[in-house]
């Protein structure tokens, strides 16, 4: 009791520190204190009192602190008077803040009985000083907005101006700060709005705002956001057209994730509104919609926005007024649309029949129905004859989707009509690639509803030679639709395309097709479910049938299956050809031979060493099935030696007995992806190999040997032959006494310069090679520049005296020493470069060398002779521009290299225009 008449008895001038220190343990959530628990247990008079006493408080403050002088305080400059007036606003403004306080914890303890008049001014009062409170009192502000919200809520006298005031400020508040808490107010009090006039000219700053609101996405992505802009349609009939028109000015902007949210603002608002504003919302706001949704070029980037928003409505036509008003606002436009001239047109109107369909009035008789789908139907056969292949695309997908929806209640002549209208002609449309695509791409929607599959399995076969067609996007949709008639199970694919076919395009195809074709036909020929002797048996059965095509079946293999089955195959196959091998050691033993043929099985019957194409095909299937899971044997330690192992001791056994050239090459790769330790024998003797090589007759295998030697980290030894084999630069004079002293050997082996540079070729075109060749120390990279750079003075001896033999390489030899010099040049320097150091200078100093060295020769020589050597000197200058077009190319070129390379280019044509003309002529 002494509490509550102390607190009421403290609000006063005199007792002004005692009031607010009563506010303050309020606020304090440590102290036992409650303003709210204390209102609530004050008598009717207390309550009156009190309500005296804050008005006397808060009238008496703002006499001794007038407001007009606060947003001078807060400008102007810090004089001593300014200070004390300083002093006096904070003051005052505190005192007004827990006069607040009490008001607005009053506001919940009001009741019918109360007089309240006391309370009603404070709260008239604090409304109108709200505007003119300093930018820094945000608390004060905030206390004071809450209050007219609760007023508002409460139904107080004078909500009006109260409700109009916190609307104004939650509506600025909301617009700029990103917290969805002020948007959700602003819902609690939207029918505040309507207590602002628009036609006023006061109502034009809310107006501005209320307009921002519809590109705020705080408002559009919030559920209480999207209510209140609905919400706004129904204001003013007027301002439903400044509404569509800003919304339509924003579209561009909008991300399209947000148009389903814009169209559910105007759904809402549709569904709510009644009279004239439903009229407007319809005729102004959706019908314009409908309007752009078929005149806007497909480029616009509006478009798709403005689509998205009537696809909204499409979807919605199961709620009740929705289907009759498409049918009334489409038929002034859609149905000219289809018939239009401009063929855009008419493909935007019938994307927008096709996902409307079917476009009626639910209160038509059953007369008047029939008659309005079968003019649908009717437009529906239109757009399949069209003339404009995307109308022909929008036509086939409109029958697709139709179909599959209203199977069981269309009549079975239509049915089959459409189908065999897509199946048999539109899958054959000579005049577009797209519209072949088309049918494949929307025929999988028809199998979404099982009571197709019947009436569709006897029309698929009709596609079987679509699978050859010449576009690649349309093979790519047709194995797509094979992919889901197996899914579907709707009929056995193999019967649409036989698998012959199948792998004879498996054998040519892109990566796209191929992909696809692969995982149609993984369960056939690797069932993962059934025993791995069944895996094998599938993987000979493919061999045989088509080895390229099962060279591209294992390849993509990995991507439909565990790595560890994939190692599964590979023994599973590595035991096949040990127990091949081991039947063809016993097969001269007759006992042995009676026995195998007790204990037969389907790959003995299949499978023989003397069968060469399937054992190097089965060689193949495991070098290729290795590599497509080399990085996964690289994280399983345990994996990659047992895998190692077990191919390491049957691999020398391999190459006794597989010694045809087709064999030999897939068992050097199995090599290389071994260590050197693993195959000795081997490995001691492949540099003996390519040394014994002849000139112009290596076969593919020496390509092997070579990685072979890279993957075991032994390029030094390639090297080392490659150099032995190139010219060396020819020492200095000495004198006689120091070349007695010296002792010569003379090596009797033949030099081989050409098949040097097709090795050094070959290690500098393949990436993981020529980065083994690139490990290399530097010197000896560069003794390979110096050896490669003499081919420089054989060309410039052959085209001096085309007669004469050169000293080092051939014509032709000399041409590629030369471009290998010049690209192994750019590899070497760009590693190497030093800071501040050009890695194109040996590339530059050959095109120097070209301009003082080959150029001359071509000015001063007769036009016949020029004629005889043409070949050669084209050869040289397309090598050397060809370099420089691809260091450009990769980016390593600069302005200063280029500019260059546009002067020498620039000497190039001066100085053999006979060269530059077409060769022909």
């Amino acid at each position: 009791m002494e509490k509550r008449e102390s607190f009421v008895q403290a609000v006063c001038k005199e007792l002004i520190e005692d009031f607010l220190q009563f506010v303050q343990l309020d606020k304090d959530t440590s102290d036992p204190f409650s303003l709210n628990e204390l209102l609530d247990e004050l008598s009717r008079k207390q309550k009156e009192e009190l309500w005296q006493r804050l008005k006397n408080l808060l009238t008496a403050t703002l006499l001794e602190s007038p407001v007009d002088r606060w947003q001078m305080v807060e400008v102007q400059g810090e004089d001593d008077m300014e200070v004390e007036h300083g002093f006096k606003m904070k003051n005052s403004i505190k005192i007004i803040h827990a006069i607040t306080s009490v008001i607005l914890a009053s506001v919940s303890v009001i009741s019918e009985n109360s007089n309240f008049e006391a309370l009603l001014e404070c709260a008239v009062i604090l409304n109108g000083i709200l505007y003119a409170l300093p930018e820094s009192e945000r608390k004060l502000q905030s206390s004071i907005q809450d209050l007219c919200v609760r007023w508002w809520e409460k139904g107080l006298p004078a909500k009006e101006d109260m409700g109009k005031t916190a609307f104004i400020m939650l509506l600025r508040k909301s617009l700029e700060t990103k917290a969805g808490t002020d948007v959700c107010r602003i819902w609690r009090i939207h029918q505040a709005l309507y207590c602002f006039d628009y036609d006023l000219e006061e109502s034009r700053d809310i107006k501005d705002k209320l307009l921002e609101c519809f590109i705020s996405v705080n408002y559009i992505k919030k559920e209480e956001g999207r209510r209140f802009l609905s919400f706004l349609f129904n204001w003013n009939i007027n301002f439903i057209k400044m509404i569509h028109d800003t919304i339509k000015n924003q579209l561009q902007g909008l991300q399209k994730s947000l148009m389903v949210h814009i169209a559910e603002i105007y759904f809402r608002a549709w569904k709510k509104a009644s009279g004239k504003i439903l009229e407007t919302i319809e005729n102004d706001c959706i019908q314009d919609f409908m309007f752009h949704g078929i005149h806007l070029p497909r480029k616009s980037p509006v478009h798709s926005k403005v689509r998205e928003v009537l696809s909204y409505f499409h979807q919605q036509k199961l709620r009740q007024g929705v289907e009759e008003m498409l049918y009334r606002l489409y038929k002034p436009i859609l149905w000219r649309g289809l018939k239009a001239r401009n063929s855009e047109v008419r493909s935007n109107a019938a994307l927008l029949f096709v996902e409307a369909f079917p476009i009626r009035d639910p209160n038509f008789s059953a007369m008047e129905m029939d008659s309005e789908i079968q003019k649908q139907f009717e437009e529906l056969y239109s757009l399949l004859e069209d003339p404009y292949p995307m109308v022909r695309s929008i036509g086939i997908l409109g029958v697709c989707k139709i179909t599959c929806k209203y199977w069981e209640m269309m009549p079975p002549a239509i049915l089959i009509d459409l189908l065999k209208k897509l199946i048999g002609e539109l899958a054959f449309d000579t005049s577009s690639a797209d519209v072949r695509c088309s049918v494949f791409k929307c025929l999988p929607i028809i199998l979404d509803n099982k009571m197709s599959h019947p009436l569709l399995e006897q029309l698929f076969p009709g596609l079987r030679y679509s699978l050859h067609d010449n576009s690649e996007k349309v093979r790519v949709a047709f194995v797509d639709l094979l992919l889901k008639i197996k899914a579907s199970r709707a009929a056995k694919f193999w019967k649409i395309c036989p698998m012959e076919d199948i792998l004879v395009r498996l054998e040519m195809d892109s990566r796209p097709v191929c992909r696809r074709l692969v995982n149609l036909i993984f369960t056939s020929f690797l069932p993962v479910n059934q025993p791995e002797e069944v895996w094998c048996e599938r993987c000979v059965t493919l061999v045989q049938m088509n080895h390229a095509a099962a060279r591209k079946f294992y390849q993509y293999a990995c991507e439909y299956t565990a790595c560890s089955n994939i190692a599964k195959l590979i023994h599973v196959i590595r035991q096949c050809l040990n127990a091949c091998i081991q039947r063809a050691v016993h097969e001269h033993q007759e006992t042995q031979e009676e026995q195998e043929k007790e204990n037969e099985t389907v790959l003995d019957k299949m499978l023989s060493v003397d069968d060469v194409a399937s054992m190097a095909g089965l060689l193949e299937v495991i070098v290729i099935l290795w590599k497509s899971i080399y990085r996964s044997l690289e994280n399983n330690k345990e994996a990659k030696v047992f895998t190692i192992n077990k191919f390491a001791s049957v691999l020398p056994q391999y190459l006794k007995v597989f010694k045809d050239e087709r064999c030999k090459i897939p068992l050097f790769i199995l090599m290389s992806f071994m260590p050197a330790s693993a195959v000795p024998l081997f490995s001691c003797g492949v540099i003996s190999v390519l040394r014994n090589q002849e000139e112009g007759v290596a076969g593919r295998s020496y390509y092997t040997l070579l990685d072979c030697l890279c993957s075991w980290g032994q390029v030094g030894h390639i090297l080392e032959l490659i150099d032995d084999w190139l010219p060396e630069e020819r020492p200095r004079a000495k004198s006689n006494m120091a070349s007695k002293r010296k002792v010569q050997i003379h090596d009797t082996r033949p030099v081989k310069p050409e098949l040097a540079l097709v090795y050094m070729e070959y290690l500098l075109t393949h990436p993981k090679n020529r980065e083994c060749l690139l490990s290399a120390p530097r010197k000896k990279l560069n003794h390979l520049l110096k050896a490669l750079e003499m081919s420089k003075a054989d060309l410039e001896s052959l085209l001096q005296s085309p007669g004469e033999k050169s000293p080092n390489f051939s014509q032709v030899s000399a041409l590629r020493a030369f471009s290998l010099h010049c690209r192994l040049s750019i590899h070497v320097q760009h590693k190497f470069c030093l800071e501040g150091k050009t890695h194109l200078s040996i590339l530059e100093d050959a095109g120097f060398w070209l301009e003082s060295k080959v150029l001359p020769l071509i000015r001063d020589q007769e036009e016949e002779h020029l004629k005889l050597q043409r070949d050669a000197y084209q050869q040289i200058i397309q090598t050397y521009l060809t370099v420089c077009k691809d260091v450009i190319m990769v980016g390593l070129g600069d302005v200063k290299f280029q500019t260059q390379l546009l002067q020498q280019s620039l000497g190039v044509m001066q100085a053999a225009p006979l060269f530059c003309s077409d060769p022909s002529s």
